[in-house]
Parts: structure tokens; sequence; C-alpha cells
């Protein structure tokens, strides 16, 4: 998805002391008028200065909770930013220091292309026992179709309970836009791969015959996160290799092949709470970005934490975010002007689009529009667990993912 980000002024192109040094100064000045939030997986430079440190939806509900912050500063990607517009008060304004900081995954799933393939199935099968159900990380417009359609918001956390929920209701799913999260999660809960289609949005009803689309309970979009889908079974042959003790634990937005060999399969959380909990002088291999598993590292000293791809890139639309982004957007506010803006248009709509544990209808009106427009404004704009590896066959723990 294409944005426009305007560059820096030159002061601000400068060493990490001169952008840390403004930080620091425009901070203090506007005290509790701004909560900033940084996802997981940002840089230390930019970590540093968090208020609250979390995975996405985790950092809009710490949003929603200080209300006395006019301003929220959203160290993420657009897709959390919109989060955050969406939770918090209409008081309050989310800002996004880089809009070039998108999500590759969510913008595999573009609405007109969800809205295409919904008709096709529509033609194809009884759409009202199709069910959609779209991962967090997607754009506010695609949680808003699934609202209108009868279907839910799932996080990596939830994803088990609210497919549960979905076949309480129908007969299939269609799941979107990160087809491993939605295939590991369905053969956990006991589905089999023949259950399984990817629908495919660049073919011709998906690249699917009738036959198929009618037989499948999953309907997994052809989407995926570039980070978590490199790791392979090379990797952890090699970390097995080296550590045969230790422990590997991936995310379920890996590939299928991947989370079958993994010891723990588990959201960024899961991954946290497990490397914290681990023996002391345990060897731990991590399938998830680099910036979340060094700092694991660095904050478990006693423990042996490496990424199980050492030569991993960071992800890179995360990586937009940087220091004098951060210095750009908090001196704005200072000169009392907001720069990138990210706010979401509230259109009343119907449906439960936003089950964050259950699978209740959200009270707020705004989770259940339309949202369609999205805006931008300022001079910047024109836990699953499993058990499995390959020493035994992968049982999944009851609850997966939790």
């Amino acid at each position: 998805m294409l944005r426009l980000q305007a560059p820096l002024p030159e002061r601000y192109i400068g060493d990490a002391d001169d952008s840390a040094a403004r930080i620091a100064v425009a901070k203090a000045a506007l005290g509790d008028r701004v909560f900033i939030l940084g996802h997981h997986y940002q840089r230390d430079e930019v970590m540093c200065w968090a208020d609250a440190r979390g995975d996405s939806f985790r950092l809009s509900q710490l949003a929603q909770e200080h209300p006395e912050a006019e301003y929220i500063v959203f160290c993420g990607v657009h897709f959390m930013a919109e989060s955050a517009d969406i939770l918090t008060g209409d008081d309050q304004q989310v800002i996004l220091p880089d809009l070039n900081a998108g999500c590759s995954m969510a913008d595999m799933a573009d609405l007109d292309e969800v809205e295409e393939a919904w008709e096709d199935i529509a033609r194809i099968t009884d759409i009202g026992r199709v069910v959609p159900i779209t991962y967090m990380n997607s754009a506010a417009d695609i949680k808003a179709f699934v609202g209108r359609n009868g279907g839910a918001v799932c996080t990596s956390s939830n994803a088990r309970a609210v497919l549960e929920w979905a076949f309480d209701r129908g007969d299939k799913v269609l799941f979107f836009p990160d087809q491993h999260l939605g295939r590991n999660t369905g053969v956990a809960m006991g589905y089999g791969l023949d259950e399984m289609v990817v629908w495919n949005p660049r073919r011709e009803r998906g690249g699917l015959d009738e036959a198929e689309v009618k037989e499948a309970r999953f309907l997994l979009w052809r989407g995926h996160c570039s980070v978590h889908q490199r790791f392979g079974a090379s990797h952890i042959d090699a970390f097995r290799s080296e550590f045969p003790d230790g422990q590997v634990i991936v995310h379920p937005e890996c590939n299928h092949e991947t989370v079958l060999l993994a010891d723990q399969v588990g959201s960024t959380d899961f991954i946290i709470r497990t490397v914290e909990a681990a023996a002391p002088g345990s060897a731990i291999g991590i399938g998830t970005e680099i910036h979340l598993v060094h700092r694991l590292a660095a904050d478990n000293p006693d423990k042996h934490v490496v990424s199980l791809d050492p030569m991993l890139c960071p992800c890179s639309t995360m990586f937009r975010i940087d220091a004098p982004h951060l210095a750009w957007v908090l001196e704005g506010l200072v000169e009392g002007e907001v720069r990138n803006r990210i706010t979401v248009d509230a259109t009343p709509g119907s449906g439960p689009a936003w089950p964050s544990t259950g699978c209740s209808p959200s009270p707020d009106p705004r989770i259940r529009g339309s949202w369609r427009d999205r805006r931008f404004s300022g001079p910047g704009s024109p836990s699953g667990i499993g058990r499995c590896g390959s020493r035994a066959p992968w049982t999944p723990s009851p609850g997966y993912p939790t």
C-alpha cells in the first residue's frame, strides 16, 4: 500500500546523540500529554523512550487506559496506529512517526480483493455459512468487512477461541491475511490439511475449482509474514546440532513445517514469558523478529537466547521508525503541530468485529463500522502452546493457542 512520507528536514539528519537529546527535551516538555507506545520489534534507539512496550493489540489497550494523554505516539506500523485510534477517545490523537511504516502482510489483503473473493464464494456456496475471520494484522477497512459480514478479528493468542466461535456459527471460514496462522491453528484444533485450501486473490476464483471451495473448511488467504516465513527446518536442525538439549520456540506465523519441528509455538507474549520462566543455563532458539530476540538475550543473561536464523533481517517496515522521526513528531507537538495523525472514520455498521478475549460484539460502534476512509494529516503526508518436534509427533497442548 502506497504511503507518502516527506523527507525529514535537514536538521533531523544527524547523529544518534542529537536525536536522543531532542527527544528527551520534547518528551519532558510534553509530560503526561504524550504517551509513547513501543512495539516489541522496534529498534533500541526508539524502544528506550517508550512509556509502554508490548504487542500490537495490547499496546492499543494500554493507550485506551491512559485517557489523560492527548497524544498517542505509536512506534509500530500503520494498522497498529489505526487500532489505537479506534480504541482511544475522540479527544486523543494517534500519531505514527513515519507513514511508510506499513505491514506487508496487512497489505496482502486489500479490501477490494476481499470483497471480490466474498462475492465469488457466494456464487459457489451458501455464504451465510461462511464466517470471515481476519487477523489483527490487517487494515481497519478489513476489520470492518468482517464486522459487516458476521465475522471477527483474532490475535495470535486467541485465534483458536475465535475459530471455535466461528465454527459454532458456520461450516467454513475465510481466514486472512496470514495463511500460516490459520493453518497452524486449524491443525492444532484437529482439522486436517486436506480440509484447507489457499485462496490466491491474483487468480480467478482464488485458483480453486468449485468442488474445492465447497468441500474446504478453511479458505486460507494467500498471505504471510515476510519475517516469520523465513524460518525453516534447516534453521532448527542447525540449532539442535549445536544445542542438543536446547529448546525451540517459534511464532504461529511461521510455516507449518517449522511449527511441526518446534518444541513450543506461541504469540510474542508467550515467547517472552517462556524465556523468562526458563531455567538458568537454558539454550533457547527463537523464530521471531530479531530485535525482540536480541532484547530477550540482553534481558536474560543467565540463558543462551539466540535467533534460529542469525542472518535474519529486521522487519523492514517496522524498521522505518527511528529516533529522528520520533524526535520530529514530538517537537511538532511541542510547537503545537500534530504531524502524521492517523484517523479512522466512525460509521456505524453491524456485526461483532472485535472479540478481544471472548467473542461478544464490541460495545464501541467504531469497531463495527465501515472504516473505509483512513486519513493522514500533517506535513509528512500529501500464546499459544504446542509441544512438538522432530523427536516426537506434534500433540498440541490444550488451549492452543492461549
